[in-house]
């Protein structure tokens, strides 16, 4: 696969890790990046610990193009993002006007919390509830809640530098993953410029996995996709390619 420009993200809230929300974001950013040309390398979840989002940022930020929070910008005592990634980089938090403007009302609410925004960061549109996310350097601190993280997301993509479109194709095989796996190894060995992944599935009692190839030239990824089927028709298996 060509070089594509990284990214990492950081999911931030001790009800994610507690199973009381279910994350949505790392699905939709994942997808977003993949289809602008940017590969989401890694992601974490971790909990609303100062420290802790200090030394992700900053790991995160050295390694990767881009890294993407979300979580923990609101107006609570638990929200605590928006100190740490400000601390992350040696700055402080100030009332930032045009956020202040933004999220309107009695500059003494608890609301305008959101509108203390790091020293030298940039706003992040928010069109569902106005108050913004930021970016500082390569990162994008987004909201939590996914109709929101999603509409920043939006905003900010203009700033992001595209690669090339990852593209994939998929097959469903009826055996067992240990049945086909080393005509898949030798496959995946023998074409290193695509991606070549197995993810099992059992389904009504019946096993199988579905294999997946992922590239930035179609013609690659059809042509492999067209070998791993023919490889596992080869073994007697049943195999359905999917659109």
């Amino acid at each position: 696969m060509s070089h594509q420009p990284s990214a990492a993200m950081l999911v931030i809230g001790n009800e994610i890790l507690s199973g009381k929300t279910r994350d949505a974001n790392v699905q939709f950013i994942g997808e977003s990046l993949a289809n602008m040309g940017i590969v989401l390398a890694e992601a974490r979840v971790i909990r609303d610990d100062h420290q802790t989002i200090i030394e992700a940022v900053r790991d995160y930020s050295h390694r990767y193009d881009y890294v993407f929070t979300t979580g923990g910008i609101g107006p609570t005592h638990d929200d605590i993002t928006a100190a740490a990634v400000a601390a992350a980089f040696a700055t402080d938090l100030e009332i930032n006007p045009a956020a202040a403007e933004l999220i309107g009302g009695d500059p003494d609410h608890p609301r305008m919390k959101m509108a203390q925004i790091p020293v030298g960061a940039t706003l992040i549109e928010n069109s569902v509830s106005r108050a913004p996310g930021f970016q500082i350097e390569n990162v994008f601190v987004l909201a939590g809640v996914p109709s929101i993280a999603q509409a920043m997301f939006a905003a900010l993509s203009a700033r992001l530098q595209r690669g090339q479109a990852i593209v994939s194709a998929n097959a469903d095989v009826f055996m067992k993953e240990s049945d086909i796996a080393v005509p898949l190894t030798s496959i995946a060995s023998a074409n290193g410029d695509v991606e070549i992944g197995s993810y099992p599935f059992s389904r009504d009692g019946t096993y199988g996995a579905n294999l997946v190839v992922r590239g930035t030239d179609a013609d690659r990824v059809d042509a492999v996709m067209n070998e791993v089927v023919s490889a596992m028709s080869a073994l007697g298996g049943e195999v359905v390619r999917r659109a």
